[in-house]
């Protein structure tokens, strides 16, 4: 894809350089504080947990118990030093520019739709960082927050997707961060409260049907952008598509089951199967349209 030469965003915050140490232990007590904790926050924190605990589970074979054990600060707040200044370096200006590409394509769509648009904020980090409630950890892979809308990405989760989900190419990361935005354009549009409103009213396989809708839906907005901004920008080079289809492939729930050598499991799925996370991605490519995108509105059989 054609990325350089654009403006870069500045809603992006790199704390590469930056060490966090402390604040990750956890006493069989103290994880029974933030269970308690996690009951008492608020929906959006809630939702928060709940996303990285799934992602952290089928992504990265790490229970959701130890997602929660990342967060909170552990016996004491997490110190931070300053080891070095963050690079300057291309993925900076990569991740800083398809941000921009991201805004500018989301403002247009929101005004022509009578909305106005709210950028989303992206956080650069290396291992660990310091979050509202806690600590971001790489090995939840990238996420987006609703509380206080941002984005936390570790860029050595690229090098993940090259060497263990054989999905390479700067497209496929720009699909990565697409899909995140789609997370933000869903809060903004109040999918998000909507669908973690339902917890505890509905059982778990319903609501991790929920789950799959919404992360669809994402997939579905990362297809949207790339519809619009190669209008824009006219980025798109031959096999830039095959790109993220093959990422979305890579990590739908059935082939990340298969692959870890489990058996597949319909009813656990939270992101959906690789064809469905492939198909929704190319109808929001092609169609181009945001209103064709209410997953929340089809049988779940037909998504």
């Amino acid at each position: 894809m054609e990325w350089k030469g654009r403006r870069r965003s500045s809603n992006v915050e790199d704390r590469r350089g930056e060490r966090v140490s402390g604040g990750s232990g956890r006493s069989s007590a103290a994880g029974g504080m933030l269970l308690s904790l996690f009951f008492r926050s608020s929906a959006k924190t809630k939702l928060f947990i709940i996303i990285g605990g799934i992602v952290v589970m089928f992504v990265f074979g790490i229970t959701p118990m130890s997602v929660l054990n990342f967060l909170g600060g552990g016996t004491g707040a997490p110190t931070v030093t300053r080891e070095a200044s963050a690079p300057n370096d291309e993925m900076a200006a990569f991740l800083g520019t398809i941000k921009a590409d991201n805004e500018d394509v989301w403002a247009q769509l929101f005004q022509g739709y009578g909305k106005k648009y709210r950028p989303a904020k992206m956080v650069i980090y290396s291992d660990k960082t310091v979050m509202p409630g806690g600590l971001a950890d790489a090995r939840m892979g990238p996420f987006y927050m609703p509380v206080n809308e941002t984005v936390y990405i570790d860029p050595h989760f690229f090098r993940e997707m090259r060497e263990r989900f054989g999905a390479p190419g700067d497209f496929a990361q720009a699909y990565v961060i697409a899909h995140e935005i789609g997370h933000h354009v869903q809060n903004l549009l109040g999918y998000t409260d909507k669908v973690h409103g339902q917890q505890g009213r509905v059982s778990k396989k319903e609501y991790n049907r929920l789950s799959v809708r919404l992360e669809l839906q994402a997939d579905f907005l990362a297809g949207v952008f790339a519809h619009h901004a190669d209008e824009q920008f006219n980025f798109l080079e031959h096999g830039d598509i095959q790109e993220a289809m093959n990422c979305a492939r890579a990590i739908g729930d059935d082939t990340l089951q298969k692959a870890s050598g489990g058996r597949v499991m319909p009813d656990s799925f939270t992101h959906g199967t690789s064809e469905q996370r492939s198909k929704w991605f190319m109808k929001g490519y092609r169609s181009g349209d945001v209103r064709q995108g209410n997953t929340f509105e089809i049988p779940y059989g037909q998504l």
